[in-house]
């Protein structure tokens, strides 16, 4: 399993998270997913992130909100109101700025809301603060380090 989950559907969107965490030095850190539905079953499937024995789940996950096949409102919702990934930090990560998201957002438990910049440089930069933040940063009730 990866350190960090990205749950993205456009594909430059995706390339360009990727590209930033390339530049960062944790590229092969990071697994990107296209939808919701692959998503939830990455970490509750039959072989998901909760099945492995060693804990395997990511460190933060980065999750827009427009996503095909199950939306990002619902796999929010299937994260935080699940005892074993409750505790997993999930940054939405959208292009929405719309007031009804944000507050649905932090109603379901959303450890943090970014709207994503338009500039490709700013776009970078806040790809690289957030995964700063999480990383190096924030300590979770669940990392000794």
């Amino acid at each position: 399993m990866r350190e960090i989950l990205v749950i993205e559907d456009n594909r430059h969107d995706a390339a360009m998270i990727l590209e930033a965490m390339q530049e960062q030095g944790i590229g092969n850190d990071v697994c990107v997913l296209r939808n919701g539905a692959d998503a939830l079953d990455y970490i509750f499937g039959v072989e998901g992130c909760l099945q492995r024995p060693d804990g395997g789940c990511p460190r933060f996950i980065l999750l827009d909100l427009k996503l095909p096949k199950v939306g990002g409102m619902e796999v929010l919702s299937r994260l935080k109101s699940d005892d074993r990934t409750r505790d997993i930090p999930v940054i939405v990560f959208t292009s929405s700025n719309e007031a009804r998201d944000r507050t649905e957002s932090s109603r379901l438990g959303a450890n943090s809301y970014v709207v994503k910049p338009l500039g490709a440089d700013l776009f970078s930069r806040t790809v690289v603060s957030i995964s700063d933040y999480w990383l190096m940063m924030n300590r979770t009730p669940y990392r000794d380090a």
